[in-house]
């Protein structure tokens, strides 16, 4: 996020959600939203295929059509300069590119955007003043607007929204994605993705790869690495042959689930680093007993940037390790056996070598002054300070620094803000008499991801015990099913959902949350995961699946 959840709640003026069912999943920072519209008047526009909860709160809900945002956001952009609300000191004083992506923009008239999308013209317009004339304005997505095959392309669009209307840099505005799970946000900041080192410093730079050749001992690696959609899918191409599958459930969480099996089972190796079994562990060659928050100390950073204390409260049960602990062991055996055999991958790597220690850290403190030492965004970081209650929210510059609650002030942090002429383009699957239904996936209120632990806990499985799919009446009567009960929890009627990939089988709620022709799912029970139907299909830049769109077709189960 550029911006802070307590400034966004207490400052704009206005808040664009766009694919993200925030009371559900970020109930907290949903809360404070619902008290900013209640209390103070401060207007919401929510764009989602769904009529989610949040929409009770809206002055518009743009229900557009599965995999048409960017040309939403495009007709918007449209009116907005059509009416002139676009900030021209901000374009010309901190822009560039903006002549070559108002002429994409031209091209997405109101009339084209409503065919496009299916919302209706006259909210467009009324959106489009609202986002003109209410400033600052706070743009916030999730997964809904990035798990397609133009994931990227979305966001960038968005990013275009916000410094046309000059909402980036300021209290109360910018582009605000809210992390899907926990310590996303923080994983990404450490090297948790395969282009970068820690602090999105480029792999393929040389003075950065002399950086950590410095600091760790080790000739470094100048190709960028695959992500995880990319890893398991090479299995059976004979290009993965071991992984290390860390506190991920890939069966449960990944596209395309038959094939993700098929993959797991045919892998030399397999070795899982978890904290409860799960349908990865099937898999599994060698199972590694890691412990839960609760019995570890270290950081968590959150969606706004801000790093986190968490306190051991208890002593890792049985067996179990903090993870840090773990991987160091692994990597000093590792080290040590290829030493011995006269075969190190690396002749000059060591437990010694490098500027730090190796894998010897005492405790988190000491990986904490490392990181810091080597990740422009957490140079001020310490336990120390963090223990002394300071809120540091990254970039932290030095030890005197007390953060950055927003980002882009003044400038950009590349200099100027560039705009990208990114045009509509569909989903990698559309309806067709065979799959005549658009399916979407996401979760629930009650479960977490896989469930692998939201689903232990008897109280929840009393509320929430089974997968449910929302379907429309209009699609329910055709289908002759039966009303749902007030509970919610679906009717009598069971159906099968079929994808080009697979089947489930799920008890149907009736409701009008859906759009006649869509039903959305999740995939947080086994017995019936989602993604046994979804399509392995990828963003080309950010490599992630596109979870949100899948053809299917519907049908009773007697």
């Amino acid at each position: 996020m550029t911006n802070s959840m307590d400034d966004i709640a207490n400052v704009a003026e206005a808040f664009f959600i766009i694919g993200s069912n925030t009371t559900e999943q970020h109930p907290v920072f949903g809360t404070k939203l619902r008290r900013a519209i209640q209390r103070r008047g401060a207007k919401l526009i929510v764009a989602d295929p769904r009529r989610i909860d949040i929409t009770d709160l809206a002055t518009v809900h743009l229900q557009q059509r599965a995999g048409t945002d960017t040309a939403l956001i495009n007709g918007l952009m449209y009116l907005i300069y059509e009416k002139g609300y676009e900030d021209k000191d901000f374009i010309a004083e901190r822009t560039v590119g903006f002549d070559a992506y108002r002429e994409v923009i031209k091209d997405y008239p109101p009339e084209k955007v409503s065919e496009i999308t299916g919302v209706p013209v006259a909210l467009l317009h009324e959106a489009a003043e609202i986002m003109g004339t209410h400033k600052p304005m706070a743009t916030m997505w999730a997964m809904g607007i990035t798990q397609h095959i133009k994931g990227v392309r979305n966001v960038m669009a968005l990013a275009n929204l916000q410094m046309t209307l000059g909402n980036m840099g300021v209290p109360g505005g910018g582009t605000n994605p809210l992390r899907g799970q926990n310590n996303v946000q923080g994983a990404c900041d450490l090297g948790g993705l395969p282009n970068v080192y820690p602090g999105y410093q480029k792999v393929t730079d040389k003075a950065v790869q002399e950086k950590f050749i410095e600091a760790w001992g080790a000739t470094a690696n100048l190709s960028v690495g695959k992500t995880l959609t990319e890893m398991i899918p090479d299995v059976l191409k004979g290009k993965t042959n071991a992984l290390y599958i860390l506190g991920e459930d890939p069966v449960m969480s990944d596209p395309d689930t038959k094939h993700i099996r098929a993959n797991l089972e045919a892998c030399d190796f397999v070795l899982l680093q978890e904290i409860f079994p799960s349908e990865t562990a099937v898999y599994a060659d060698v199972l590694l007993p890691g412990s839960s928050f609760a019995e570890k100390t270290g950081t968590f950073t959150n969606t706004e940037r801000r790093i986190q204390m968490v306190r051991q409260a208890i002593q890792p049960i049985g067996d179990s390790l903090p993870d840090w602990q773990i991987t160091a062991g692994l990597a000093k055996r590792m080290i040590a056996l290829q030493q011995a055999q006269g075969n190190a991958l690396d002749p000059n790597l060591s437990v010694e070598s490098g500027r730090f220690a190796g894998w010897d850290y005492a405790n988190t403190a000491e990986i904490m002054d490392e990181i810091a030492a080597l990740t422009p965004q957490y140079t001020g970081v310490s336990h120390e300070r963090l223990e002394n209650g300071e809120r540091l929210q990254w970039p932290i510059r030095d030890k005197e620094h007390g953060g950055t609650p927003i980002l882009h002030v003044g400038r950009f942090a590349i200099g100027q803000g560039r705009f990208m002429p990114i045009e509509h383009i569909p989903p990698a699957e559309s309806p067709d008499d065979e799959y005549p239904f658009i399916m979407s996936t996401g979760r629930v209120l009650y479960h977490w991801h896989g469930g692998q632990m939201t689903r232990r806990v008897e109280g929840i499985m009393e509320v929430y015990g089974e997968s449910l799919v929302e379907i429309n009446p209009v699609d329910a009567d055709q289908l002759d099913l039966n009303p749902s009960t007030g509970s919610g929890q679906g009717g009598d009627s069971r159906i099968r959902i079929s994808s080009r990939r697979g089947s489930i089988e799920s008890k149907a709620i009736i409701t009008d949350r859906v759009p006649p022709g869509m039903v959305y799912t999740n995939f947080h029970f086994p017995e019936s995961s989602a993604n046994v139907l979804t399509q392995a299909v990828l963003d080309p830049v950010a490599k992630i699946p596109e979870f949100k769109v899948t053809a299917v077709s519907v049908e009773k189960v007697d």
